[in-house]
């Protein structure tokens, strides 16, 4: 909860204005510095001022990005930055039924690899969507853990393209816990949401639809033989919006669409399914990161200046 007295105060524009400044912050220091907050130096200063983790790792992030945290930057830091910033524990992803079945290998083909990378204790990670308040806050949410934390990922020339942070499998459990009957999934990744989608009793069958040959040969050579229910899973090579023209219609009841990286690459591609959940009114959708899609496609949280 926030003061009405203190932020109602703040123009519109000033709140926008800070939502940008945060969403640029943080885009720095996840982007470039991922490993800049020292775990040493937030434990030793929460011990000293008898606050906890979070405060501290707030406070010297703060500190890094030269913000005043008690001065001119006071409003900031307490209404933005602070509630952006959480301490997780590792127990709750690690019991996950994926991870405690599914072993992913060192391996290549093309240009795709499958790997286990790492995050460091107290480096910063989104955890999960954006939250917007209602005072049009938007805050990203970002955690950390306080010890070493190993996560599957499948590259794209070196590039990260999907991977098993919490933010992912947080964002995909609205998807899980909806898909009933003959579920299709547009994006294949580590094939996280098809393996929970296959193991619910409701679901009919899974069809994964991934436009590399190479990913899905990567998948099925090493990630499927794993699953409980392989026969449930069907693996498709097409583009998603030319197999929905072809096959979408009385084919499913469901539809997961995640075939963007992230928000930044994301927009276009949303706004595509969108329309074709709107021409299939009878099968339910559900899209990846949709919360925080939206933030970003919703001009009155941002000051357009800025961003």
């Amino acid at each position: 909860m926030t003061d009405p007295g203190v932020l109602g105060g703040l123009s519109a524009r000033t709140v926008r204005q800070y939502n940008s400044r945060l969403a640029d912050l943080f885009s720095l220091y996840l982007n470039l510095l991922p490993r800049a907050v020292d775990g040493e130096s937030v434990t030793e200063l929460a011990r000293e001022c008898g606050i906890s983790n979070e405060e501290a790792f707030a406070h010297t992030l703060a500190a890094l990005a030269d913000l005043d945290a008690g001065g001119k930057d006071r409003l900031f830091f307490l209404y933005w930055l602070l509630p952006s910033v959480h301490e997780m524990q590792t127990a709750p992803f690690l019991a996950d039924a994926y991870f405690r079945n599914i072993r992913i290998p060192q391996a290549t083909r093309g240009k795709w690899e499958l790997k286990t990378e790492y995050l460091a204790p107290f480096e910063p990670f989104v955890c999960r969507d954006f939250v917007v308040t209602r005072d049009k806050r938007m805050l990203p949410q970002i955690g950390f853990f306080t010890e070493r934390y190993a996560y599957p990922a499948v590259l794209e020339n070196g590039r990260e393209w999907m991977t098993l942070q919490p933010n992912e499998t947080v964002t995909t459990e609205p998807a899980v816990r909806a898909a009933f009957g003959r579920v299709l999934t547009f994006g294949l990744g580590l094939g996280y949401f098809a393996y929970h989608a296959a193991e619910k009793e409701n679901v009919e069958s899974v069809t994964v639809v991934d436009i590399s040959p190479d990913a899905i040969e990567l998948f099925k050579t090493y990630i499927l033989p794993q699953f409980s229910h392989p026969e449930k899973v069907r693996l498709v090579c097409a583009d998603a919006f030319d197999f929905a023209e072809r096959e979408m219609a009385g084919n499913f009841d469901f539809v997961f669409a995640d075939i963007w990286h992230d928000v930044g690459d994301g927009r276009e591609p949303y706004l595509r399914m969108k329309a074709w959940e709107r021409r299939f009114p009878d099968i339910r959708f559900s899209f990846w990161l949709e919360d925080t899609i939206r933030c970003y496609l919703d001009e009155s949280l941002w000051d357009m200046g800025q961003t």
